[in-house]
């Protein structure tokens, strides 16, 4: 039997996406050259809000023009761009292509 500790769960995050975020989906997909699968699967943990991402995905902050702003790695030079507010409670997934897309 569960305990009151173990049917307890963290709030998932509210989601919003900058207009960017859907072109490149748009893009990135219709290309065919990623597995848009796995950009969902990243999207998904980061929005549960359970627990950190998982070290494969080196998500970490940016700094400059995108300070503010974290960067995780789905694969290789794929990549996708978010940022939480204050609280943590809201993302925004603002871009996803790789290095040379994303940082001209």
């Amino acid at each position: 039997m569960k305990t009151g500790a173990d049917k307890r769960a963290v709030m998932p995050r509210i989601t919003e996406y900058a207009k960017s975020f859907f072109k490149d989906w748009e893009r990135l997909n219709h290309s065919g050259r990623y597995d848009m699968h796995k950009i969902k699967i990243a999207m998904w943990l980061l929005i549960a809000n359970d627990e950190l991402m998982p070290l494969k995905y080196k998500d970490h902050s940016l700094i400059g023009n995108w300070d503010g702003y974290r960067e995780c790695h789905i694969g290789g030079d794929f990549l996708m761009i978010y940022q939480l507010d204050f609280t943590g409670k809201i993302i925004v997934f603002n871009r996803a292509g790789t290095h040379a897309e994303l940082f001209k």
